[in-house]
């Protein structure tokens, strides 16, 4: 029987008083941390700024952490998918424009996207990856269907907070609304949709996706309130527009839609 390989040294614990007081101070991930990191400064005898600085640094970067996982689960993002799954050579957005998008500066301005194209051309995986990647710069972020945009607005309507609704996804960085135009829709969807645009215009970026031209919007929704939604979307905004045949149906086709059953 080979004999056992011996465990990695356990530091010991910071003293009593310590701990206390870094509860007290609210200090989770520098009193995760402080163990090994004492441990390490007391055997090689690291000048004790460097000590603070590296119990700092541990607590900044576990709450800079917690801060990003808050975010990714406020925003309801759908599936998951980010720039490590997405192929820019398959895509049919240019490749220019697809690395100006990712570099976030037109957020940062204020600035909307609008992502039109046939289903299945990538228009959400490329809108979720931006997304995600704006939660890893700090962002806030939501994301909504029409229908769930629709549904949540009328929530607020019942006890008239609509506005206060409005006000909280409007201090969001980046407001997503996806696949806009799959089923038409009636009035309450309009106000909605006009009444979000409307607040975050010039103030937040907004990122709408559809199988339809924003223009085109009037045929889904009624005249009035599509024409003024739409002019406010469209004052600041990189237009995309994706072609081809679905990605979706491809892979399918190629039989990469599922993992095989065969033994």
């Amino acid at each position: 029987m080979p004999t056992p390989l011996p465990s990695a040294p356990v530091a010991p614990p910071i003293p009593a008083e310590l701990e206390a007081v870094l509860k007290q101070m609210r200090f989770p991930y520098l009193r995760a941390a402080a163990p090994d990191v004492l441990a390490t400064a007391r055997a090689q005898r690291w000048d004790p700024a460097e000590v603070v600085r590296i119990l700092l640094e541990e607590e900044i970067k576990g709450r800079d952490e917690a801060t990003k996982r808050n975010h990714r689960k406020q925003a309801n993002l759908p599936t998951g998918k980010t720039f490590e799954s997405w192929d820019e050579e398959v895509s049919s957005i240019p490749a220019p424009m697809q690395h100006a998008l990712m570099t976030l500066e037109w957020v940062h301005r204020a600035e909307n996207l609008s992502l039109s194209g046939p289903s299945g051309t990538g228009k959400s995986h490329f809108a979720e990856a931006i997304a995600h990647k704006a939660i890893d710069a700090g962002l806030q972020v939501c994301w909504f269907t029409l229908e769930s945009l629709t549904a949540n607005l009328g929530r607020a309507a019942v006890d008239n907070s609509v506005t206060r609704a409005v006000n909280k996804i409007t201090r969001c960085d980046l407001i997503v609304v996806d696949d806009i135009g799959m089923l038409p829709c009636g009035q309450a969807a309009a106000e909605a949709f006009y009444r979000v645009i409307d607040a975050a215009y010039e103030r937040r970026s907004v990122v709408v996706t559809s199988n339809l031209h924003p223009s085109g919007f009037d045929s889904i929704m009624p005249k009035t309130l599509a024409t003024a939604a739409v002019d406010r979307l469209l004052h600041h905004a990189h237009i995309v527009l994706t072609e081809g045949t679905s990605l979706r149906l491809a892979q399918a086709t190629a039989g990469k839609g599922v993992v095989s059953l065969a033994p």
